[in-house]
């Protein structure tokens, strides 16, 4: 039985009068690939962001190997290292290589030598077809190219789970491919992944588990084909009937 590296318990998230998470609960296993859908408003991306710690939750846990990281039981940078993040928009350093950014983390952070974090840095580019790249700049690649860069950036620091903030919704249509072909090579190979999508497809036929979202709620969560095929909640039913009848 694979070991449970997060458990999102009763988690609760508002902006001042306004509740954005209900009351979430959830577990992320080893080797889990877990979707996250909804519509836009949903709290998605919010709930991505507290389990990141980049929002402080209003109330509930987040236990990573069963210790409380909202609580401050766990030292947050050594818990984002360990929970590593790719975002929407890239936040890539504009002032560096894309040698550089895939560097800096694991100098900084973990303390490693600059040999050895090169030549991690050069594994994961080339990993993400980006070695040719390692001179320029973020300014001079594609929204898909950066992605890349971007996952590994966030590979390099060896995280246990990779969190995914809508990884493609910046892209252009042609470039989207190039980076679910990336986040499949790494659900193959056993990454623990959360992702955040639109990719109806994806969370269809690369997750192990499906969490749909509405309001700010858990709506439904459950196997990947299950859900897809028998959504039991109207809502879910009414989110996913445009994406079934086109395929």
């Amino acid at each position: 039985m694979s070991e449970n590296i997060l458990e999102i318990r009763h988690l609760s998230k508002s902006f001042g009068s306004h509740e954005v998470l209900r009351d979430i609960d959830f577990t992320v296993s080893s080797g889990d690939v877990t979707s996250i859908i909804g519509a836009s408003g949903s709290g998605k991306s919010t709930l991505l962001r507290c389990i990141n710690l980049l929002e402080q939750p209003t109330s509930g846990e987040i236990l990573f190997h069963g210790k409380d990281v909202v609580s401050g039981a766990v030292n947050n940078a050594a818990y984002r290292a360990k929970v590593g993040m790719v975002f929407q928009s890239f936040n890539l350093f504009n002032n560096m290589t894309v040698l550089d950014n895939c560097i800096v983390g694991q100098t900084k952070v973990l303390k490693k030598g600059k040999d050895e974090s090169r030549s991690n840095a050069m594994r994961y580019l080339e990993k993400v077809g980006m070695t040719p790249y390692i001179n320029a700049r973020p300014r001079q690649l594609s929204g898909g190219q950066k992605q890349r860069v971007a996952i590994a950036r966030a590979l390099a620091m060896e995280p246990e789970v990779l969190l995914f903030d809508e990884p493609t919704s910046a892209l252009d249509p042609e470039m989207v491919g190039e980076v679910l072909a990336v986040m499949r090579d790494l659900a193959r190979e056993g990454m623990t992944m959360l992702v955040v999508t639109h990719e109806m497809a994806f969370a269809r036929d690369v997750s192990n588990h499906v969490v749909y979202m509405a309001e700010g709620v858990i709506a439904e969560e459950g196997e990947p084909k299950e859900l897809f095929a028998n959504p039991k909640n109207e809502r879910t039913r009414e989110f996913l009937s445009r994406f079934l009848e086109n395929n």
